[in-house]
């Protein structure tokens, strides 16, 4: 099957992308690198009557330092974060991350951005942005406002994004000196969506921790009561029972195969942040 009719924009400027956006009220579609949109176009899951092509965007191909934060731009891809093309980014959680999404031909074109507003539960970058207390930079035709990643997704596929607004980038604040962090997902193969995913983040000297759990039926959940013991105690504290309650109060419904599953997954994304599991 291939895609019902569409016309197509390629936006040279944020300005003029939300200007199409206006002027197709909710009939339109943006575009960075395709991965998702694509093949929803030739199932016929998507009919926009426009697709607008943002992926040429200068602004949102940036990468840049801003006090605390790193700046990473929406149209940013996969494979440049992979590879270090942005010096900034060498070494740190989001090359390790961005090595592991998908296969190298879906990393080559997809972007964090897109990733992000297509919003899937087993996706990597929501996890991983929740888990990091990254906030979202939501441009429009009102100006730009700012929302927390893990506030983004509001469902599987939802986000808070309005049909006039798009990414256009990321703010994850900069890691202290002795900050470790964890991620763990597990996949039928190489390659595929994650059945489970766990994300975490340690800084001792602020005594501070954040931890989400992916791969779930909706956006992804924080996990502040374990939170607050590694915070507390440190990642090697936590103990299997207390895994498990948290799993339990976050997926009531989801068998003892799913929830063991999950459980697992944060055990060796805490064994990370311990330097164990790497």
């Amino acid at each position: 099957m291939k895609a019902a009719k569409f016309d197509y924009i390629r936006a040279t400027s944020v300005r003029q992308a939300i200007d199409a956006l206006q002027a197709h009220a909710g009939l339109a579609k943006l575009m960075a690198g395709g991965q998702s949109l694509g093949p929803m176009l030739n199932l016929r899951l998507a009919r926009p009557a426009v697709v607008i092509d943002i992926s040429g965007i200068e602004a949102l191909r940036a990468v840049e330092r801003d006090g605390d934060t790193i700046r990473v731009g929406a149209a940013v891809t996969h494979a440049q974060i992979e590879d270090g093309v942005h010096d900034i980014l060498r070494g740190s959680p989001l090359q390790q991350v961005a090595a592991g999404i998908a296969y190298r031909a879906v990393r080559n074109r997809g972007t964090v951005g897109g990733s992000l507003a297509h919003a899937d539960p087993a996706a990597d970058w929501v996890v991983v942005m929740a888990a990091l207390g990254a906030r979202v930079e939501l441009a429009g035709s009102d100006g730009v406002r700012v929302v927390d990643a893990d506030a983004l997704m509001q469902g599987a596929y939802t986000t808070a994004v309005r049909d006039d607004e798009l990414i256009q980038g990321v703010c994850v604040p900069v890691a202290g000196a002795q900050s470790r962090w964890g991620y763990y997902k597990f996949c039928r193969k190489t390659g595929e969506f994650a059945e489970a995913s766990c994300a975490a983040w340690f800084d001792p000297a602020s005594a501070q921790a954040r931890i989400a759990l992916g791969a779930l039926d909706g956006p992804p959940r924080l996990l502040p009561a374990l939170a607050a013991q590694v915070a507390q105690d440190g990642a090697a504290a936590v103990e299997a029972g207390a895994i498990a309650q948290e799993v339990a109060a976050v997926m009531p419904d989801r068998d003892d195969a799913h929830r063991q599953l999950h459980a697992a997954a944060i055990a060796r994304c805490l064994a990370q942040v311990t330097g164990e599991g790497r």
